[in-house]
């Protein structure tokens, strides 16, 4: 299967999943978190199967689901994929955010990364804005203690108003505490909720009392509120197909919120400002959080990755410096590469003589020769020649850019411009390998066509030798 235009993009978004259950009793845990911090680990060791969800743009994005059973109930599991905020910029975001908001799970499950907590917490926050029935999963503890960054899981939990469980996803003892921990969820908690500046708040006062007289199922009506006032013409949309009632349509609503918009906007807030404000709570909330909860005895720890930030996300340092880096990552990957190339190249084509002769000496016919070696293993050669050593360089070179923090950096860095042509700055990751592929492709699609065979190292390979036999 290639990529088409209802493959990609919001096309591949799986925009109406239908939860497996086996019986009325069965309780839908929806898992969620952060990319990177185990989440599927936790759902695969909890229902024993093998799952993986992609979050990277251009992979068909959909959810895996599982089972598990505890003492008390049995458990319909929910695997959706990573995201970072539930304010959507892409399609795995908007599949993590519909599900949570109007696939009504029973339970959410929020796996978070103990060696970033304070970064994690965000998406937390937003989540307890959604839901009260949350358990906070907080995997990597072994790694934290590694690092010696101490977490005190029960002033957390005191904090956020709802469980909180530090494990690590790859001992079963561990996962056994989660089924325990969902087991006995209370089914009503008294979660904390992010408080907005004053104007916001005020805003979103008055557009709950008019949703509370309206039905709106299984929906928060502050939360409700919240995202009516950030406008997001997806949701709104999702929103209506939920309710089953045109919620755009509503004189009296629409009416409130167009006062309380223009109210915020005498104020100074409006459209982009309204969403800075309340990312500003989210992310004060959550540095707060992880002041209070996190110890980490190497003290240097958070203060060198701000310097970095100052350095490598400011607008007068981050993008020469980003460039600077692309341009020594692609001249080493598409440059360099031609020495190992070149070496290759040579190899298969000694390799290819001394077949050729070995064929020879025996008396195979042609036919033999042109399918077994100039057919095979000289198209073998190409390939291997050509494509490895770019793949070999580059790849390396993107994981320890990805270990050290800066892919996540470039993101930020070009997450407005490619805003532009309604992109997310993850897709650099993705346009970087397509143009190294198309690069190092060139050649070998080249050869194919005759056309390359006369130039460089490939031209030993383009005319027969006398006597070899082809």
């Amino acid at each position: 299967m290639g990529l088409t235009g209802r493959s990609t993009g919001r096309h591949a978004v799986d925009r109406a999943p239908s939860v497996c259950r086996r019986s009325e009793t069965d309780r839908v845990v929806a898992l969620a978190g952060n990319p990177n911090v185990g989440k599927s680990t936790v759902f695969n060791g909890l229902t024993g199967m093998n799952q993986h969800t992609g979050n990277w743009p251009g992979k068909t994005v959909s959810i895996a689901q599982g089972r598990c059973s505890g003492r008390e109930h049995d458990y319909v599991l929910v695997d959706i994929p990573g995201t970072y905020s539930l304010l959507a910029h892409s399609a795995e975001e908007e599949v993590a955010r519909n599900f949570l908001c109007f696939g009504d799970p029973d339970a959410i499950v929020v796996v978070c990364d103990a060696t970033c907590l304070e970064r994690n917490l965000n998406l937390v926050l937003q989540t307890l804005e959604i839901s009260s029935r949350v358990l906070v999963c907080v995997n990597l503890m072994d790694e934290a203690r590694r690092k010696q960054i101490h977490i005190s899981v029960k002033r957390l939990s005191e904090r956020l108003g709802v469980p909180v469980v530090g494990i690590s996803a790859r001992k079963k003892q561990d996962l056994a505490r989660v089924v325990r921990e969902l087991d006995a969820l209370p089914a009503n908690n008294n979660p904390y909720r992010v408080r907005y500046p004053e104007p916001i708040e005020q805003a979103i006062s008055g557009l709950q009392t008019v949703l509370e007289a309206r039905e709106l199922k299984r929906l928060n009506p502050r939360w409700l509120a919240l995202k009516l006032l950030e406008q997001d013409k997806t949701l709104e949309a999702e929103l209506q197909r939920y309710l089953g009632w045109d919620i755009l349509g509503d004189a009296e609503l629409q009416d409130c919120r167009r006062t309380v918009c223009e109210a915020l906007a005498g104020q100074g807030l409006d459209g982009d400002r309204i969403k800075d404000a309340m990312v500003s709570s989210l992310v004060s909330a959550a540095e707060e959080f992880a002041g209070e909860t996190v110890h980490c005895e190497n003290h240097g720890y958070s203060g060198f990755d701000r310097r970095l930030d100052r350095i490598l996300t400011s607008k007068h340092t981050g993008y020469p410096l980003m460039l600077l880096l692309l341009l020594l990552t692609f001249f080493l990957t598409i440059t360099v590469s031609n020495v190992p190339s070149g070496w290759l190249s040579s190899l298969f084509g000694f390799l290819e003589e001394q077949l050729t002769a070995w064929f020879t000496r025996l008396g195979a016919p042609d036919w033999l020769h042109g399918l077994l070696v100039t057919g095979m293993f000289r198209t073998l050669g190409w390939v291997v020649s050509v494509m490895l050593p770019p793949m070999a360089i580059f790849f390396p070179l993107f994981t320890l850019l990805e270990d050290c923090g800066y892919l996540p950096r470039i993101a930020y860095n070009l997450d407005r411009p490619f805003r532009c042509c309604n992109a997310c700055g993850k897709q650099a990751l993705t346009m970087c390998v397509v143009d190294i592929g198309i690069r190092t492709a060139m050649p070998y699609s080249a050869i194919l066509h005759g056309g390359f065979l006369t130039s460089g190292r490939y031209a030993a390979w383009a005319h027969p030798k006398s006597g070899s036999g082809f």
